[in-house]
C-alpha cells in the first residue's frame, strides 16, 4: 500500500486497478534508449512480471540516453544490467531476462507467456518480426521509434486492430534509413517517447479508453508539436501474416524452417538413455535450473575445454533460447565431436521438463 499509494488513491485506479497492474505480464524488446524509461516506469508502477530481451552490451555512447546504466554497467549485457537496477528500484516484481537476439526462430516462444509486447527496437527487421509474431499470438504491441528530434508512438494489434504492416506494409531496403549511431538523437527524446509507451501499456492494463490503436502520435522535440495520424486495418496484410508467415511455430504448424538434425526438443530427452547436459550460458544468466547436475561451459570457453565434453554419451547443449547452443554444436563438430545436439527450447525447455516430472 505504501509503495503504490499515489496510484491507488486515484479513483480511476484504486486497489482493483493496482491488482491488475500486479498481475500484468509485459515483454519489453530492447533495453536501449526507449527500453530504459519504459522498464523504469513499468517497474515503478508495479507491473507483476517484466520480460527484457536484449543481446547487446552497454557501451559508453549509450549513457547519454539509456538512463538505467552507469559507468559500472559498461561491458555488461543490457538485459542483465537493467534487471539489476530495476530490482533495486522494485524488488517485489518478477523480472525475466533473455540475452539471445530476438528473431523469427524464438519470437513466438518469447511472446507466448506475456500479455503485452513493447517494441523498443532500433531496426526495421526486428519490428516486422515483432509485428508478425504478435499477430499470430494475438498480442498487442506498444510501438515507439525515435529519429533525431522526432518520435512516434502507437499501439498495434490491440483488440484485433491495425498492425504495424497496416501502417508500413513493406520492409524498407537496408541502409536507406540510418540509425541513431549515424545521424544522432537527442537523448531526452528517448525518455519522452519511452514514457509515452509506458503510459500506453498502463492504459491497456487498466482498460482505459483512448489507447493509441489506429493512431500514430508524432512528437517533435524542437517545437513541442504533437500530431496524431489515423490509419485503418488492412485485412490483406493480416491474412498474409497468418497464412504465409515464415515464423517457426511449435509443432511444425508453419511453412518455415523445421527443426534441424542438430536439434532436439525437451519432450524427446527422456528417450535418450545416457546424456551429458552442457550449459553454454554465462554464469549469471537466468533462468536458473533447479538441481542442475550437468556441466557449465560458457560458449566463449568451449574450445579451451573440449576435454570435458563426453565422447561416449549424447551431449545436449543448451543456452537461453537455443541459438548459442546451435553454434556450440557446429563448433564441436568442427573438432569431430559429433555426438552433440542443441536443445531447441533452451533452458526454458529444461524447466518445462522438470515441471512435467514434478506434476507426474
Amino acid at each position: 500500500m505504501s509503495r503504490y499509494n499515489r496510484q491507488i488513491i486515484l479513483s480511476e485506479i484504486g486497489q482493483e486497478g493496482q491488482d491488475r497492474i500486479s498481475r500484468a505480464k509485459v515483454l519489453v524488446i530492447g533495453a536501449g534508449g526507449l527500453g530504459c524509461p519504459v522498464l523504469q516506469y513499468l517497474a515503478a508502477a508495479g507491473i507483476g512480471t517484466l520480460g527484457i530481451v536484449d543481446f547487446d552490451v552497454v557501451e559508453e555512447s549509450n549513457l547519454q540516453r539509456q538512463i538505467l546504466f552507469g559507468v559500472s554497467s559498461l561491458g555488461q549485457n543490457k538485459a542483465l544490467a537493467a534487471k539489476s537496477r530495476l530490482l533495486d528500484l522494485n524488488p517485489t516484481i518478477q523480472i525475466e531476462t533473455y540475452t539471445d537476439k530476438f528473431d523469427e526462430y524464438n519470437s513466438l516462444q518469447l511472446l507466448r507467456d506475456y500479455d503485452i509486447v513493447v517494441d523498443c527496437t532500433d531496426n526495421f527487421e526486428t519490428r516486422y518480426i515483432i509485428n508478425d509474431a504478435s499477430v499470430i499470438e494475438s498480442k498487442p504491441v506498444v510501438y515507439g521509434a525515435i529519429y533525431k528530434f522526432e518520435g512516434q508512438v502507437s499501439v498495434f494489434n490491440f483488440e484485433n486492430g491495425p498492425s504495424y504492416r497496416c501502417l508500413f506494409p513493406s520492409l524498407p531496403e537496408k541502409e536507406t534509413i540510418p540509425n541513431c549511431s549515424v545521424i544522432g538523437v537527442l537523448g531526452v527524446l528517448s525518455g519522452i517517447i519511452g514514457t509515452m509507451q509506458a503510459n500506453e501499456v498502463l492504459k491497456i492494463v487498466l482498460k482505459f479508453k483512448g489507447v493509441l490503436s489506429g493512431e500514430l502520435l508524432c512528437y517533435n522535440a524542437k517545437s513541442a508539436e504533437i500530431q496524431i495520424l489515423k490509419f485503418s486495418k488492412s485485412k490483406s496484410e493480416i491474412e498474409r501474416i497468418t497464412k504465409k508467415s515464415s515464423l517457426v511455430l511449435e509443432g511444425g504448424r508453419s511453412s518455415g524452417p523445421s527443426m534441424s538434425k542438430n536439434e532436439i526438443s525437451f519432450r524427446d530427452l527422456k528417450d535418450i538413455d545416457t546424456v551429458q547436459l552442457v550449459d553454454v550460458r554465462e554464469p549469471n544468466e537466468e533462468p536458473k535450473i533447479q538441481n542442475y547436475m550437468g556441466l557449465t561451459v560458457p560458449f566463449r570457453e568451449l574450445e579451451s575445454r573440449l576435454d570435458e565434453i563426453s565422447r561416449d554419451r549424447t551431449v545436449i547443449l543448451f543456452c537461453q533460447q537455443g541459438l548459442r547452443s546451435k553454434k556450440a554444436v557446429d563448433l564441436l563438430r568442427k573438432h569431430n565431436i559429433n555426438n552433440t545436439l542443441s536443445l531447441r527450447e533452451g533452458a526454458y525447455g529444461l524447466i518445462k521438463l522438470n515441471k512435467i516430472d514434478n506434476d507426474g
